[in-house]
């Protein structure tokens, strides 16, 4: 199938989303019936991979389809009101890109990439923007909880304006894309709509006492798998209600919609068959679930195993917009349409960098250091990464260590500044050592 048309493109983020977190990927104690169907309409990714196992990081490299090592702002984590980091707004960014094209561009929900009065969605390729500057909002309160952040700063954003608003902060998400869905305009849509949920603090949407009486909540204080639960099931329901407004429209053959996760998840998600979370660089903390529907191109029900990162949806969605990757254009990232059209799928490696991690995947195998230790991984027999390969295959080492020092190499020499919430992964690569 093919389509010359400009698609209309909505992309979803979720945020904190383990691999596992949806039926259609595992999920075995509750369902996310809407997001299974986009699953069957579409093509379900079992190979995504978040660019970070934490969060801004992974938005730099989502903006601009460039490993996030390459700029400052892509080694802070997370990005503190008054931090002097941020997105450069020369950069080019994918809906800046998008909008040369003729996109009308707008982000609903979360930024994370700096502060005003530097930085911010209008001084990076967008034309509107309602929601979070920061990354810790308060489902009902709309501020930021006192954990990572100081004091109760943030609040909800229109354009560059603070504004107040009352109900959950999803449904107010859900309400604006909607409204910008069904807006009369000829122009093609490119809406980021990156919603909070299902990061902390935890409350679901009939847990407005609970943000009431939690008015210094911290990271590991609150929730439960069953308010997780609930969380990820209400955020499912208000993405079909973002498709409905697709059905009305008429749109929904010339619509790309992509929905993925900025990182692994967190200590309610479900990562079976991995092992690891958001802050670490085993499987858990970086495979997230992606599906992507776009009827009148790609075929439904399809399943790729085709490995594939967040810096790849720019030069992705760019192609799918009618732009080939241009040759002026600093890209890391793959455009992944020949693959989802049928072609064979290009071996490359994938890189990954924390302040006391690196690991690069090639094929089914995975490099991990962790400061002086080295572990080999075959992911194809050992999705669990639990048996070290490193004496066994000593050539295979020493090629990954090469590849993953040169990449290194071309990054900025500073290291990246971790989220201070990061597990503890030693005492089991200590034992994985031999």
């Amino acid at each position: 199938m093919s389509s010359t048309k400009q698609p209309d493109i909505i992309f979803i983020l979720a945020d904190d989303l383990g691999w596992g977190d949806l039926s259609c990927y595992g999920r075995p104690d509750y369902e996310t019936p809407v997001l299974d169907g986009l699953a069957r309409q579409g093509l379900r990714l079992t190979h995504a991979y978040a660019n970070s196992s934490t969060c801004s990081p992974t938005r730099v490299a989502l903006m601009t389809g460039r490993y996030q090592h390459r700029l400052r702002v892509g080694l802070e984590e997370p990005i503190l009101p008054g931090s002097p980091h941020g997105l450069p707004p020369d950069l080019p960014t994918l809906p800046g890109l998008l909008r040369e094209q003729g996109y009308r561009t707008a982000l609903v929900g979360k930024w994370h990439l700096g502060w005003l009065p530097h930085f911010g969605p209008l001084k990076s390729g967008y034309d509107e923007f309602f929601g979070a500057m920061g990354g810790e909002l308060d489902y009902f309160r709309h501020t930021a909880t006192s954990g990572l952040a100081t004091g109760e700063t943030e609040g909800l954003f229109e354009g560059e304006a603070i504004v107040r608003r009352t109900g959950y902060t999803t449904d107010l998400f859900t309400d604006r894309a909607i409204e910008l869905i069904e807006r009369p305009d000829d122009r093609p849509l490119f809406l980021s709509l990156h919603y909070t949920a299902p990061h902390w603090p935890w409350e679901g949407p009939n847990d407005v006492a609970e943000s009431r009486r939690l008015r210094n909540l911290i990271h590991y204080d609150g929730g439960s798998i069953a308010v997780f639960a609930d969380m990820v099931r209400h955020l499912d329901r208000s993405i079909g209600r973002v498709l409905a407004a697709i059905d009305r429209r008429g749109r929904s053959e010339d619509t790309l919609v992509v929905f993925t996760s900025d990182n692994g998840g967190e200590r309610f998600s479900y990562m079976w068959p991995f092992v690891g979370e958001k802050g670490d660089l085993f499987e858990g903390g970086l495979r997230v679930p992606a599906l992507v529907r776009w009827p009148a191109r790609l075929p439904a029900g399809a399943t790729l195993s085709q490995a594939c990162m967040s810096m790849d949806w720019l030069p992705t969605l760019l192609s799918a917009a009618g732009q080939d990757d241009p040759a002026s254009l600093p890209c890391d990232g793959m455009n992944q349409l020949p693959v989802w059209d049928g072609a064979p799928a290009p071996l490359r490696p994938l890189f990954w960098r924390t302040r006391e991690q690196g690991a690069v995947r090639l094929g089914d195998w995975k490099y991990l250091r962790d400061g002086e230790s080295e572990f080999l991984f075959n992911l194809a027999s050992d999705p669990r990464e639990q048996a070290n390969h490193r004496l066994r295959e000593p050539q295979r080492v020493q090629d990954l260590r090469q590849r993953y020092a040169a990449w290194e190499r071309e990054m900025l020499q500073y290291p990246p500044r971790e989220w201070p919430g990061i597990r503890a992964v030693k005492p089991r690569l200590r034992a994985l050592e031999g």
